[in-house]
C-alpha cells in the first residue's frame, strides 16, 4: 500500500504517556551494555506522548510531508548505497557522512535493524505516523555528522539534548540527563557535563528541523553551508569537555555508561 493511502494515525495506535518504571529497567540494561541500542527505543516507546505525535501530525500534513510521503524513497538504503554519492566533492555533507559511518562501522540498515529487535514491523501501526517516526530514527547518525558530536558516551547524551529539542520526546532527555549523571558518577570529572547537555538543547532549539529536510538534496550540500542554512551552531562547551576529560587522563573513546551498576542509574 502507498504511504499516501495509509490512514495518518492507525485505530490500533495507542499513546501511552511515560511510563516511568519502565524506563528505569531499560535504562539499567542500557548501564550495563551502552552499544545495546535495542534499550534506547524500548525508552522512547515507554515515553511518546502527545507532543510526538502531534508534531508528527503537522509535519505529514505539511507540503513538504506530503512530497516526501508521495516519493516513498527509503532513507536507509539511499544513506546506505554509497556509490550513488561518488560524485560529490569532500566537503558535501554526502563524503562527511560516509567517511564517518565507516569511521564507526556503521551503517543506516543496522540501526533499522536495532529497531527491530525492539518491535518487529509487522506488530507496529500501518500508518503515516509510523513513517514519520521511522525518519526520525533514519536521520540520528545524520544529526552526527551535521552537530559534530561524537559516538562516546558524552557526545551522544549531549546529541540527545540537541535531539529532544528538535523532537519533543521525554525519553530521550531523561536518557541524556541520565546518561550524563553517570559519566560525572563515574569519572568524578571537573568538566561541565551537565553544560554540555544544556548546550546540545540550546542548539537543538535553534536549528531547523534536521529530520523534516529533503535529505537527498542535504547530502549534496557544502556542509559547512549546510550548518549556516539549518543555523546549527557549534558545540563550544562539548569540545571543552573532552579536552578537560582529555587532561584528567580519560579518554573520550573510554567513555561509557557501563562502568558502573545499573543501581547507580
Amino acid at each position: 500500500m502507498a504511504l499516501l493511502d495509509l490512514p495518518l494515525v492507525a485505530p490500533d495506535r495507542k499513546v501511552s504517556g511515560i511510563r516511568p518504571l519502565k524506563v528505569l529497567h531499560h535504562f539499567g540494561k542500557l548501564v550495563e551494555d551502552k552499544e545495546d541500542t535495542e534499550q534506547v527505543f524500548h525508552i522512547i516507546e515507554a515515553t511518546k506522548g502527545k507532543r510526538s505525535h502531534a508534531q508528527a501530525a503537522a509535519f505529514i500534513r505539511s507540503p513538504e510531508g506530503q512530497r516526501f510521503l508521495a516519493e516513498g524513497v527509503d532513507i536507509p538504503a539511499m544513506l546506505d548505497d554509497h556509490a550513488r554519492w561518488a560524485d560529490c566533492g569532500p566537503n558535501t555533507v554526502a563524503a562527511h557522512y560516509i567517511a564517518f559511518m565507516k569511521r564507526e562501522g556503521l551503517s543506516a540498515a543496522g540501526l533499522v535493524a536495532e529497531s527491530h529487535r525492539w518491535a518487529s514491523p509487522e506488530s507496529l501501526p500501518k500508518d503515516q505516523t509510523q513513517w514519520y517516526f521511522d525518519r526520525l530514527r533514519d536521520t540520528h547518525d545524520l544529526f552526527h555528522v551535521l552537530t559534530g558530536y561524537g559516538r562516546d558516551a558524552l557526545g551522544e547524551a549531549s546529541l540527545l539534548g540537541f535531539t529532544y529539542e528538535q523532537n519533543h520526546n521525554r525519553g530521550i532527555l531523561f536518557i541524556a540527563y541520565a546518561g550524563a549523571r553517570q559519566i560525572k558518577k563515574v569519572t568524578g570529572t571537573k568538566a561541565p557535563i551537565f553544560a554540555s547537555i544544556k548546550e546540545g538543547r540550546k542548539l537543538g532549539r535553534a536549528a531547523a528541523k534536521l529530520s523534516h529536510q529533503d535529505i537527498a538534496a542535504l547530502m549534496r550540500e557544502d556542509i559547512g553551508e549546510a550548518r549556516a542554512r539549518l543555523n546549527i551552531g557549534k558545540p563550544e562547551v562539548y569540545r571543552q569537555c573532552l579536552t578537560i576529560l582529555g587532561s584528567e587522563g580519560i579518554l573520550s573513546e573510554e567513555l561509557t555508561l557501563g562502568s558502573a551498576s545499573p543501581q547507580a542509574a
